[in-house]
Order: C-alpha cells, then sequence, then structure tokens
C-alpha cells in the first residue's frame, strides 16, 4: 500500500479506469516512474526543471504508461519552454497579456465534465479582439489553464473536451492565423503538453476555416486527426459525442448560456476586475519561475529556433526574412 499515495483522493472507478485504459498498476507506479527518471540523463540539453513522482505519473498517464513516449513528452515538454521563452516568462494568471485573455473568455471551462469525466474547454472564436489580444497571449492563457487543472488527477485520467465555435469568425481573423503561429499552438498543445484530449470540436466553421484545418493537418498526428471532428452547424452530431446536459445554450444544450468570465474568476480570485498593478499572484508557475534566471544565462547565447516576438496591436513582426515565406498570412487579403 506504499504507493497509494500518489492515487490519493482518486475514486475506485477511476483508478480502474486508468488501470483499463492506461495500464496504471498501483504496484509497480514508482518503478515506472523511476525508470522514466532514469532517461534524464540521456537530454543534458535539456533543463528538466520538475523531477517529482507525481510530476512524472503525469507524462505516463498522458502516455499510457509507455515509458519511452512519456519520457519523450517529458523532453518536449521542457525543451519548448525553453524553445519559447519569452511565452513563459510571466507565466501567471496576473500577467497583463492572460489575463486580457482569460478575462474575454480564452479559454472557457465549463464547470461539470462530460459523461466521461472529461473537462470541457470552450473558444469562442469570434471573441478574439486583435486589437487587444495577440494570439500568443492566448495560446499562453490555454496553457496556463491546462497547468492548472492538470493538477487534477481526475483529468489526468479522464482527460479534456475542446469546443471552438467559429461562428462570425471573419476572413479578417482568420487571415492573422499564419502556418508558423499555429504550428506555435499545436506543438504546444499536441506535442508538449501532458493531456489526454479526448476530441476537439469544430462548430459552426467558415469554408476558409476549412481550408486552414486542411492546411495544418500535416503537422497532426494520426491519433489528433482522429478526434477533430468538424460538425458545421450539425449540433445533433455534436451531441450524440457530448450530451446536451453537458453544454450551454450556444450548443444547443440544457445549460445556461457560458459566461465569459467564469474561469478567469475562478483562476485570478480578489484579482479578477482590478486593473491597476498587479501584486497579488494566483497562480505561481513553479518550474518556470525560478529556474528561468539560470535557463535564460544558459539559452541566451545559442540562437532561439523560432523568432517571433508578439507586436503590441497583435500582429506578427517578422524578425528574419528567411522566414517570411512560412509566415505570410495563409489567407493573402488582396
Amino acid at each position: 500500500a506504499e504507493m497509494t499515495h500518489l492515487q490519493a483522493g482518486l475514486s475506485p472507478e477511476t483508478i480502474e479506469k486508468a488501470r483499463l485504459e492506461l495500464n496504471e498498476n498501483p504496484d509497480i507506479l514508482h518503478q515506472d516512474i523511476q525508470q522514466v527518471r532514469d532517461m534524464i540523463i540521456t537530454r543534458p540539453d535539456i533543463g528538466f526543471l520538475r523531477t517529482d513522482d507525481a510530476f512524472i505519473l503525469r507524462f505516463l498517464r498522458a502516455r499510457k504508461f509507455h515509458q519511452t513516449e512519456a519520457f519523450r513528452l517529458l523532453a518536449q515538454y521542457f525543451q519548448y519552454r525553453q524553445l519559447n521563452l519569452d511565452m513563459f516568462k510571466n507565466f501567471k494568471a496576473d500577467d497583463p497579456g492572460i489575463k486580457r485573455a482569460l478575462t474575454d473568455g480564452f479559454p472557457g471551462v465549463l464547470e461539470n465534465r462530460d459523461h466521461c469525466g472529461r473537462k470541457i474547454l470552450l473558444l469562442f472564436a469570434a471573441n478574439w479582439d486583435q486589437s487587444r489580444n495577440s494570439f500568443i497571449d492566448i495560446l499562453r492563457a490555454i496553457l496556463l489553464s491546462l497547468e492548472v487543472l492538470i493538477e487534477d488527477q481526475e483529468l489526468q485520467i479522464n482527460g479534456f473536451i475542446l469546443i471552438i465555435d467559429w461562428s462570425n469568425f471573419s476572413f479578417k481573423q482568420a487571415s492573422k492565423l499564419t502556418p508558423s503561429i499555429l504550428k506555435l499552438a499545436i506543438e504546444g498543445l499536441q506535442d508538449s503538453f501532458p493531456a489526454r484530449f479526448g476530441g476537439v470540436h469544430f462548430v459552426n466553421q467558415p469554408w476558409y476555416i476549412h481550408a486552414l484545418y486542411t492546411l495544418i493537418k500535416p503537422f497532426l498526428k494520426d491519433k489528433t486527426r482522429k478526434r477533430i471532428f468538424l460538425h458545421g452547424n450539425n449540433l445533433n452530431s455534436l451531441h450524440q459525442l457530448i450530451h446536451p446536459e453537458c453544454l450551454p445554450s450556444e450548443f444547443g444544450g440544457t445549460l445556461p448560456p457560458y459566461d465569459m468570465g467564469t474561469w478567469a474568476r475562478t483562476l485570478l480570485g480578489p484579482d479578477y476586475g482590478d486593473d491597476n498593478e498587479y501584486t497579488h499572484t494566483s497562480y505561481n508557475a513553479m518550474h518556470v519561475k525560478h529556474a528561468s534566471s539560470n535557463l535564460e544565462r544558459e539559452a541566451s547565447p545559442k540562437p532561439m529556433k523560432r523568432s517571433q516576438s508578439v507586436v503590441e496591436a497583435g500582429t506578427l513582426k517578422h524578425e528574419e526574412q528567411g522566414e517570411s515565406e512560412n509566415t505570410q498570412p495563409l489567407l493573402a487579403l488582396d
């Protein structure tokens, strides 16, 4: 019974689900974790800023206890943070950019889980005010939200559902979604984060989002591709996968309309709605903050792999002309 503190607080049903779906075996949990930890020396190029049991366990769960895969994900997780230092510099809910994105409902997080115990995240694309939020800040807010949610062991096992509502998302807004920033998002979510995504549901997508999806398909793993559902305006096909009693009325569900401030209030606590100097910090990213100074020293002499700095207006500045063919908007507006 020495191992069970790692599964503390999990319901018997969830422990059973972890055994059946994820090959989680309480008796050898510690050995599994240690075997992943032993692989760290193979990647001296990466700063593994957190290596405790509970943390490594997330990566094993996200990769069904396949140790090599779990280690690869752990390495990616820290490498992504190392290559995109500016994204994780002030990685807290009260960072002005993250706070604005959260307040605007990026992401929305429903209180109740779906019938499989998964947490439902919502993105209402049309609410993206590009003069107010850069895509990078929205991505940071989503990654921070996942970071907070993944603390919950039930969610490590049950996972997440993402619903993106594209209604009223204009062609002009879509033209800001360049291949390079979409790739950054896919790398951050699909390849570098220890969460199980049970489904990504597109609702009310216009033709140009369909075109965009076709362009990013090559960056998606088969497993991810199988989990992306394009429902258009057919809510019945959505309801076959997510019961209406788990959904707000915008998606034909029986719950009231989603209040954009819900998740922001949860994360920011007393800071919510206070726009002056940020004093109190609701969530302090343990493994980014205290190690960043030493990480920056190591990483700064090497040329950064991806150079993108976000200009205030939320537009992308191309620092290297060599990258320009890659960062052209997908949908050139003549």
